[in-house]
């Protein structure tokens, strides 16, 4: 099993990769898949797998203090470089043993080990000893990641497509014709999205798209967006929690949990007011007008945690689309997870969930039991939400990142999803004056995330610029950047401005990786490098580099001057700008957007035929993972 190295057939990088893609000292910036290819994580410290809840903090930490916090993805991908395979998978055993026993306390792996994960599928095995086999095989570090870690001589089976009942067995649904979309009975849609600014522009363009069906659409994220949600013509709904509360203790502790006992209260009422605002945002008026509303389906994002369970009790269809994978493959690990061995990649996604659902499980069961009235979910249902019979739709271009061959027809890659906002922006006249005075420059800036040294990094872009004799435009963004000592005339600095009209006028651009603005930079046919705060930043900046678009991504916390410098020279290789231009033209021929849609309402229920017999459901409702988990360990079901 490798990582997706190769775009669909009607795309193909023509010039090849420069020989620093592939150089060995690349991989010091990628942490993840592999061992001693790789630099060392940020610490030796991490903390077990536990059944405690957040609230009650886990004993026994080594290393550093925090660690509680999960979130930065840290993947690693040169596996899928297309010219030159420098796979860490194929360092020595030894030197990965040897992290291994770091992990382990030194204690030497048992025969009986080599069986731990086929016993996480025994039916015989109780909960409790499930529990104890997991705590063996991942690790909650200190930078934020699940590293899960299997016993070296554990092989990943070769997926049997060719089987009928490999996909077919766990997944169902059938396709609809195209001009069955526009028939649909008009809906009262709610869509449910927790994150920043760009984490809430894709779903506006889906939501528009779906008024243009002849549907009510209601966006409930947070109120902070509320201006941007209504001046697009969408119905708005507070949702709890501040964003940028939530994006501040993400970039501190790379994930979604606190990194300290003393944060733990403060993160959980941010999580626990978003969870408890979900409901509302499906049956009640609109806050201004007072108009009534009952949602008839749900779309939310991963991170809008409680959305099944109101969509259990509303007795409405979900759809999940999202902006990294969340579905479980063969072919790489979860973003959130460092794994060493192929066989471990589906694992990682149950893994990861488990962490998460550690987090939030009292607090899903206490919006059950206390707002839906349903019965609570026992430890490790949260699985449910991951099962095949919920349709997800992931909003990246397969031209970057193909649909793995393990995913049904329930789980749909739709493309980039765009929101035209260039149409209707006029730039300030000096900003204007300023670019037409010299070069293209190069666009800087993180976005609505907060920077720790916001002056220090200020200091080394400009060095940089200055030393690579480029010009540059620094958007301030929310963390601060910019503050000059005194003007420059190579250094433009802004607050927002659109990125499909502004990445226009650059010739490359460095962010901090968000989705939204990968997909900006990538359709604008600039080179790219990420300098990742945390979560799918890592898992974009691996694909991008992957893909010869730009330099390896590098933590923001340890970018140097010397590296933005070679990023720099990097992005201007004229290979570099050919591939660039060659993947943005496969861009302009999707439509993500509609693609998207049309995943949503081709996955709706559809009346059921009384001649034509329904599938039995599984004996388990675990049953559709764990089947697909199994044969990647080569286990008979």
């Amino acid at each position: 099993t490798q990582w997706p190295s190769s775009s669909p057939t009607s795309f193909r990088l023509s010039s090849p990769l420069p020989s620093t893609v592939v150089s060995s000292s690349s991989a010091t910036t990628s942490r993840g898949s592999g061992c001693a290819a790789l630099e060392p994580s940020r610490g030796s410290g991490g903390r077990r797998f536990s059944g405690r809840s957040p609230e009650r903090p886990m004993k026994g930490t080594r290393g550093g203090g925090g660690g509680e916090g999960f979130g930065a993805s840290s993947v690693s991908n040169n596996s899928s470089l297309p010219n030159e395979d420098t796979s860490p998978r194929g360092t020595d055993n030894a030197e990965c043993s040897e992290t291994s026993s770091d992990r382990l306390n030194s204690e030497s792996i048992k025969p009986e080990e080599s069986a731990m994960p086929s016993s996480m599928f025994d039916k015989k095995i109780s909960i409790k000893k499930k529990l104890k086999l997991l705590s063996r095989m991942a690790i909650l570090k200190d930078d934020g990641t699940v590293e899960v870690d299997i016993p070296t001589n554990t092989e990943a089976a070769s997926l049997d497509l060719s089987s009928n009942d490999y996909c077919n067995e766990a997944f169902s649904g059938e396709p609809m014709e195209s001009s069955d979309f526009q028939h649909r009975p008009p809906m009262q849609i709610v869509m449910l999205i927790v994150g920043t600014r760009g984490d809430v522009q894709p779903f506006i363009a889906i939501g528009k798209r779906l008024q243009i069906y002849g549907h009510r659409v209601r966006l409930a994220t947070h109120a902070n967006f509320k201006d941007f949600v209504v001046t697009a013509g969408l119905e708005f709904y507070p949702l709890g929690g501040d964003p940028k509360l939530l994006a501040g203790y993400m970039v501190k502790n790379k994930g979604f949990l606190p990194g300290t006992p003393s944060e733990i209260p403060i993160q959980r009422k941010e999580i626990r007011e978003i969870i408890f605002s979900l409901l509302p945002a499906c049956k009640d008026p609109d806050t201004d007008t007072g108009a009534p509303f009952n949602a008839d389906a749900i779309i939310a994002n991963p991170a809008a945690y409680g959305h099944v369970h109101v969509a259990e009790a509303l007795k409405v269809p979900i759809h999940i689309i999202f902006t990294m994978p969340w579905t479980p493959t063969c072919e790489f690990p979860h973003p959130f997870s460092r794994v060493k061995q192929p066989a471990g990649y589906r694992l990682s996604y149950q893994i990861v969930d488990s962490f998460v659902w550690l987090g939030i499980r009292d607090i899903i069961n206490d919006l059950r039991k206390r707002k839906l009235k349903l019965r609570p979910v026992t430890y490790l249902s949260s699985a449910h939400a991951y099962s095949n019979d919920i349709p997800h739709a992931y909003i990246w271009s397969p031209y970057l990142v193909p649909k793995p061959k393990d995913w049904g027809p329930k789980i749909d890659v739709v493309g980039f999803c765009f929101l035209d906002l260039a149409s209707n922006y006029k730039p300030p006249e000096p900003l204007l004056k300023w670019l037409e005075s010299g070069e293209k420059p190069i666009y800087i800036g993180f976005g609505s995330l907060p920077i720790p040294e916001p002056d220090k990094l200020t200091r080394i872009i400009v060095e940089a610029l200055e030393i690579t004799g480029q010009r540059g435009i620094i958007n301030k963004g929310w963390g601060g950047l910019g503050n000059l000592k005194e003007p420059k005339e190579s250094v433009y600095v802004i607050d927002n401005i659109p990125h499909d009209w502004l990445f226009l006028q650059c010739k490359a651009v460095v962010h901090h990786g968000g989705a939204g603005t990968t997909a900006a930079s990538l359709k604008a046919a600039c080179p790219t490098t990420i300098v990742p705060f945390f979560g799918d930043q890592f898992f974009w900046g691996n694909m991008v580099h992957a893909r010869g678009l730009g330099a390896p991504p590098v933590p923001v916390e340890q970018l140097q001057l010397h590296q933005l410098v070679d990023a720099i020279k990097f992005m201007m290789d004229p290979k570099v700008k050919e591939r660039a231009g060659e993947l943005a033209k496969a861009i302009e021929s999707e439509d993500g957007v509609d693609g998207a849609v049309k995943a949503f309402l081709k996955h709706l229920p559809q009346p059921r035929s009384p001649e034509k017999p329904q599938p039995a459901p599984p004996s388990t409702f675990m049953q559709p993972f764990l089947l697909p988990v199994k044969r990647c360990f080569g286990i008979a079901s």
